[in-house]
């Protein structure tokens, strides 16, 4: 590999790819993005644990057979936590974590994330 120009800065490092919702695998680290469909806040009294249902941020894909449409959906859950700052409906975020399925649903538990947008009210 050759040496960069003289006064020319290096090619940063590639970091992992964004992984599409649609085409996450059943489990292993993945860095994907979303935008926050909906938050679950439990009960003072239950074990404290915040998630959140992350879907495409995209348009509505359609569904395999051309029967409707569908959004593909994570989970994200945060243990030990009770509400995480800037986490709430229609943000759009970027999470990266190690993915495993929990109840038949792509889960993502204690993931690093970077908020990118939040949606405005229309």
């Amino acid at each position: 590999m050759a040496d960069p120009v003289d006064g020319a800065a290096p090619t940063p490092h590639a970091g992992p790819s964004i992984v599409p919702l649609d085409r996450l695998p059943a489990k292993g680290r993945v860095l994907c993005q979303g935008r926050i469909e909906s938050v679950t806040y439990v009960p003072a009294d239950r074990t404290a644990a915040f998630s959140a249902i992350v879907s495409d941020s995209g348009a509505l894909r359609p569904a395999p057979g051309g029967s409707g449409s569908q959004r593909h959906r994570l989970r994200v859950v945060w243990l030990g936590r009770r509400r995480v700052p800037g986490i709430e409906a229609g943000i759009e975020l970027r999470l990266e974590g190690m993915l495993s399925t929990s109840e038949g649903m792509p889960t993502m538990f204690n993931p690093r994330y970077e908020i990118l947008s939040h949606q405005e009210d229309a």
